[in-house]
């Protein structure tokens, strides 16, 4: 365990969208949290502004010689404010801010001691264990984040209570080191996802949260709840525990399945045998199931890369389609329907499917725990 430091700095990025009319009073709350042990670095970035935002900011940095400012010239999300934010940071730790007082700054202090300790990398506050005062707000925008917060936990394999909340605090060489993509509100799941295929230390506390109402100019809405689905698959798919692998692999597998039918079936019907029609609806389904899996299961720059990925896929589909073709062949002999023996001959080689595209395909090599680089 590292001694706690005399003094630390925390750089907390302010993205900021049209909150002229709470800028300052955030900012006010937000220093008024330092002193000897905890001096504040503050960016905030205008996420292209309509409002006088971007003014209000610019007298706040005139004020503080530790506010800093940058502007985005359009409006790109906050995902996007939040890694020009990142980038320009240079503390110990980093935090979120929003500008709209949804969140108390004071509860930042608390999320910064497992920090200082030494003891977390990474210190989320949850707005689902706080024993603090919380505004009552909207029944479905709870249930919604309760369901994303557990999908998310399936697939990244963390028991987070909130992974939605805007309170994330990182040591800065942490968030620095993550290849963050998303614009707008998915970066809440891609930046978990992308924390935990690095197994840092992740601690959890209660915060107090005083939500806002769509009147009040909250901005977050359905659209983004599905956002937040795909991105928990296409960040968290590919290194989830085998079970949600499984049951990924499942969902395009029965799609494959179903191509595969479809194929088979009309194939049949234009009058091709069954030696001709079974490995040429494998193949098709085959290869509808190679781009599933590339785009939301295994390895997303998988793109025909190289000659042994090819020839090793190649080999594993081979293998399942003789599989499949011996299963189907050999049912119908024995009397089955010729639907129904490839639907049992599909459900045979599911398995062959997965373990040859998980371990020999797009193989995955495991992680170890993140540590700060030294030096």
């Amino acid at each position: 365990m590292h001694e706690p430091p005399k003094s630390a700095t925390l750089s907390v990025v302010i993205p900021c969208y049209n909150e002229a009319s709470t800028l300052t009073e955030c900012l006010s709350r937000l220093l008024a949290i330092q002193d000897h042990e905890l001096s504040l670095e503050v960016v905030i970035v205008d996420d292209g502004s309509t409002d006088d935002s971007w003014e209000v900011a610019q007298r706040l940095s005139h004020r503080s010689s530790n506010v800093r400012t940058v502007r985005h010239p359009r409006n790109l999300g906050k995902g996007a404010a939040l890694r020009t934010g990142f980038r320009m940071v240079t503390g110990d730790f980093v935090a979120v801010q929003d500008a709209d007082l949804e969140y108390d700054p004071r509860d930042l202090r608390r999320l910064v001691e497992p920090l200082r300790e030494g003891i977390a990398d990474v210190v989320f506050g949850s707005r689902f264990r706080s024993s603090s005062v919380s505004r009552v707000l909207f029944f479905w925008h709870y249930a919604g984040n309760r369901i994303l917060t557990l999908l998310s936990n399936m697939f990244t394999d963390l028991n987070l209570t909130d992974m939605e909340t805007g309170y994330k605090v990182f040591r800065r060489e942490l968030i620095q080191e993550l290849e963050l993509r998303e614009d707008r509100f998915g970066f809440e799941p891609e930046v978990v996802a992308k924390l935990a295929r690095k197994r840092p230390r992740i601690y959890e506390t209660g915060i107090s949260y005083r939500g806002r109402t769509y009147e009040e100019g909250k901005k977050i809405g359905w659209k983004d709840g599905v956002r937040a689905v795909y991105c928990i698959f296409r960040y968290g798919a590919h290194h989830a525990a085998w079970p949600m692998q499984l049951i990924t692999y499942l969902v395009i597998g029965s799609l494959s399945a179903v191509v595969n039918l479809i194929l088979f079936a009309l194939a049949l019907r234009v009058g091709s045998s069954i030696l001709v029609a079974a490995p040429t609806a494998f193949v098709l389904a085959a290869a509808f199931n190679y781009l599933a899996c590339v785009l939301l299961l295994f390895r997303h720059k998988a793109r025909w890369g190289s000659v042994t990925e090819v020839f090793i896929y190649l080999v594993v589909v081979a293998a399942v389609g003789v599989a499949d073709l011996v299963i189907t062949e050999g049912l119908v002999a024995a009397g089955l329907q010729p639907l129904i023996a490839k639907g049992a001959a599909a459900a045979a080689c599911f398995m062959f499917n997965f373990l040859g595209r998980k371990f020999f395909v797009f193989p995955e090599p495991s992680a170890g725990a993140w540590r700060p680089s030294i030096g």
